[in-house]
């Protein structure tokens, strides 16, 4: 039984990496079983934490099963990246240390002088790691409004090299036409790249509309249990996966072992997870919708998102990411600190219900004009509803909003 899901991970050739693709079988028997298989040696369920730096060698030249180095391929990342390959719709998983790590080595693609259009309502470190960090080194950014592909479209120069995008976006949840976008770096011959954070697989799959590349911080939803800092590439292009295998090798930043392994524990109870996030989201969005307190509310399973239809077209489901306007600095500090199951926090995706204030969080980072320009206010509040039960959500959030001057 389950013969297709269990690839052996031990095959000399390193490329491409085990795929669980195939359609016979849906999300959560892949989110279970893609990329793994039992222990060979024990028959353990569970594939085990190789926690070692090297492997021996019994003849010069002769690797077991390919493995020489831990920082060039180790058993149990093999296993997490093929698994989130298969969630993806990708054959090719590349596992790094955090979420940034894997922009960066998307982006360490480039040269000096080489430009990317990015979107300007992303997470708040992305444009610090492009400004501060790769700008030095001669890269160009131009950052756009993702809603629009036009503005895409015209933003594009003749060394323009990539096409960087995050749908939903954080914290405003605003929603770009993948299909849109990636018709547009395809007519351009230009690859794209999309940070899926928020959605996850289980919610949208940028490979299947035409997206080159697609980005996790698996520190949130993909682990769920806000214990491990991480993150993804996913591809089906062979000459991005040559790349990012190789920045493994080259600039070495990747997770431990004990993190792949505590993510791909992680990724086994997505399915369930995100469906009780995504029912708690929609259900407290609705009720923010309708309180006095609430001046606006960002999320896309209302019908009130500007951008709903879109959102309904890609996406099927929403997560429990929300954003909302409270008006002043003093409201949002008092809700921020007013709830008692929401804790104040960075970060998201997390069984947990975690709240925060993106303007002195994760968005403290960015220019206070861009800031501006892109509604992120004083007044502005983050939540992300984890899977406890929906009534105490409720109850918590409108106790903290009705204490608020």
């Amino acid at each position: 039984m389950f013969r297709g899901l269990f690839h052996c991970m031990h095959d000399k050739t390193r490329y491409p990496l085990p795929s669980m693709n195939d359609r016979d079988y849906r999300f959560a028997t892949r989110a279970i079983h893609a990329g793994q298989r039992p222990d060979p040696s024990t028959g353990a369920i569970m594939p085990p934490v190789y926690q070692t730096s090297t492997y021996v060698q019994p003849a010069l030249g002769e690797p077991v099963a390919g493995y020489e180095y831990a920082r060039v391929t180790n058993p149990t990342r093999d296993a997490l990246q093929a698994n989130v390959a298969a969630l993806e719709g990708g054959r090719y998983g590349a596992a790094f240390g955090s979420g940034l790590a894997a922009i960066e080595a998307v982006v360490k693609r480039l040269s000096a002088g080489d430009h990317v259009v990015s979107e300007e309502n992303t997470y708040g470190g992305t444009p610090r790691m492009f400004n501060t960090v790769l700008g030095r080194l001669g890269i160009e950014f131009t950052y756009v409004d993702g809603r629009d592909p036009e503005l895409i479209r015209k933003a594009i120069r003749t060394d323009t090299r990539l096409i960087y995008l995050e749908t939903p976006t954080n914290p405003m949840m605003r929603i770009t036409d993948l299909a849109a976008a990636a018709e547009i770096g395809r007519q351009a011959g230009i690859p794209t790249c999309v940070d899926n954070t928020f959605a996850t697989p289980y919610n949208q799959r940028p490979l299947e509309l035409g997206i080159d590349l697609v980005v996790h911080s698996t520190t949130k939803y993909m682990n769920g249990h806000s214990d491990v800092v991480g993150g993804m590439v996913v591809t089906d292009d062979d000459d991005w996966a040559e790349h990012l295998y190789y920045m493994q090798k080259a600039t070495g930043g990747i997770p431990g072992p004990m993190d792949a392994w505590l993510t791909l524990r992680g990724t086994k109870t997505l399915a369930v997870r995100m469906e009780a996030h995504n029912r708690n989201g929609q259900a407290l969005a609705e009720f923010l919708s309708g309180h006095p307190k609430v001046v606006a509310i960002n999320y896309p399973g209302l019908p009130s998102h500007p951008q709903h239809e879109l959102a309904t077209r890609q996406m099927t489901g929403f997560s429990g990411m929300i954003s909302i306007e409270v008006g002043s600095l003093e409201r949002a500090r008092a809700v921020v600190e007013g709830t008692r199951i929401f804790a104040l926090a960075e970060s998201l995706g997390g069984v947990e219900s975690l709240i925060g204030h993106p303007a002195t969080q994760t968005h403290a980072a960015v220019d206070p004009e861009h800031r501006a320009a892109m509604g992120i206010t004083d007044g502005l509040v983050r939540l992300s509803a984890g899977i406890e039960d929906v009534e105490d959500l409720i109850a918590d959030v409108a106790g903290a909003l009705d204490a608020a001057p």
